[in-house]
């Protein structure tokens, strides 16, 4: 596996590193790649900086039971 770590990569590698990781093969209809990971793409933060921040940011936010109110599944 190549690395994803800024200085190993171009501001086009580090775009398809977050299309791919995000499912998207050419652009994302309603996703915008400059919000989350645009600190990424253009060389500012790392990847893991940024899922690290997301995680502390939203931690507890939401829990288990939340999850089974909004499915739909029958056990």
């Amino acid at each position: 596996m190549k690395s994803l770590l800024i200085k190993d990569t171009t501001v086009s590698e580090r775009a398809e590193i977050v299309r791919e990781a995000l499912g998207c093969e050419s652009d994302c209809e309603g996703v915008d790649l400059s919000d989350m990971y645009d600190d990424y793409i253009y060389g500012l933060k790392e990847l893991a900086d940024i899922n690290r921040e997301f995680s502390e940011k939203h931690a507890g936010s939401v829990v288990a039971s939340d999850l089974r109110k909004e499915s739909r599944c029958s056990r």
